[in-house]
């Protein structure tokens, strides 16, 4: 078949398909938040939602006591400080000392610091996950968090998902911001 390329180690082929699934996944993150300012990255799209606020000179951000719809939508600020929150909390798990909590990932509280602190994490995953052999996508030994007992390669797959619906949920906060500037 045109376009195939034959891999004869299932592994590869896994890693191959991975990050496949994680280059769209950034690609769709990049569109989104290209031309982002401040303005908008501290928008709130409805009255009520998740978001950053200013205490005591910290960045803080809510954290929902339930995924029920009525929380409202997050802002943008939040999404991309969740993103910067999973995104540490895996490396630190799998990668590192695993001893990083919630409480410790703070917002950086304007989008360009953000953003290139989403860099560097983009940055650190694909290092590490690089220098991975092909065996350990299928070892349980660096799924620790969010989940455990299950195969690393599933723990990529759901990372490729938050970045996926987390950069979506951006997105869809950027339309709701352009109509309601109109």
């Amino acid at each position: 078949m045109q376009g195939e390329h034959p891999i004869s180690n299932p592994n590869e082929l896994i890693r191959s398909t991975l990050d496949f699934q994680f280059q769209i996944s950034w690609q769709m993150l990049n569109i989104h938040l290209t031309g982002l300012q401040d303005e908008e990255f501290h928008s709130r799209p409805a009255m009520k939602g998740l978001h950053v606020y200013h205490e005591s000179g910290v960045w803080r951000t809510d954290w929902p006591e339930t995924e029920e719809y009525e929380i409202g939508p997050p802002s943008i600020s939040w999404l991309t400080w969740h993103i910067t929150y999973w995104w540490s909390m895996v490396l630190d798990h799998s990668f590192g000392s695993g001893t990083l909590t919630r409480e410790e990932v703070l917002s950086m509280g304007n989008i360009q610091e953000t953003w290139d602190r989403i860099n560097r994490l983009k940055d650190e995953w694909e290092r590490e996950v690089a220098g991975l052999p092909g065996e350990a996508l299928l070892s349980m030994e660096r799924t620790r968090w969010p989940f455990e007992d299950r195969p690393f390669h599933e723990l990529l797959a759901w990372l490729n998902i938050e970045l996926m619906k987390n950069a979506a949920e951006i997105g869809y906060c950027r339309f709701l911001y352009a109509v309601s500037k109109k």
